[in-house]
């Protein structure tokens, strides 16, 4: 089932130097931690001044939906899916 939400979580993010990447690597959600198993796509897009982006990534049997804001490096679950049909 997918739930749409819009609620702040903490997250660990990896920066690889040498081929500039950046990727999540832990959800921190609701006092439990969620190790990030599969990155999925990636996109960004830009609200007036503000860039954001996008990641998909997988957790164990959940599929996330994160959104960073750049203005402020605060993070988002927008969407959490178990897979399940609704």
């Amino acid at each position: 089932m997918v739930q749409r939400l819009n609620e702040p979580v903490s997250v660990t993010l990896f920066f690889n130097h040498q081929n500039h990447s950046v990727f999540p690597k832990t959800i921190i959600w609701h006092n439990h931690s969620y190790p990030i198993t599969k990155l999925g796509l990636h996109h960004s897009y830009r609200l007036g001044s503000t860039l954001y982006h996008i990641f998909s990534v997988v957790s164990r049997s959940y599929f996330f939906r994160l959104k960073l804001d750049t203005s402020t490096l605060h993070w988002t679950l927008e969407e959490l899916s178990d897979g399940l049909p609704t």
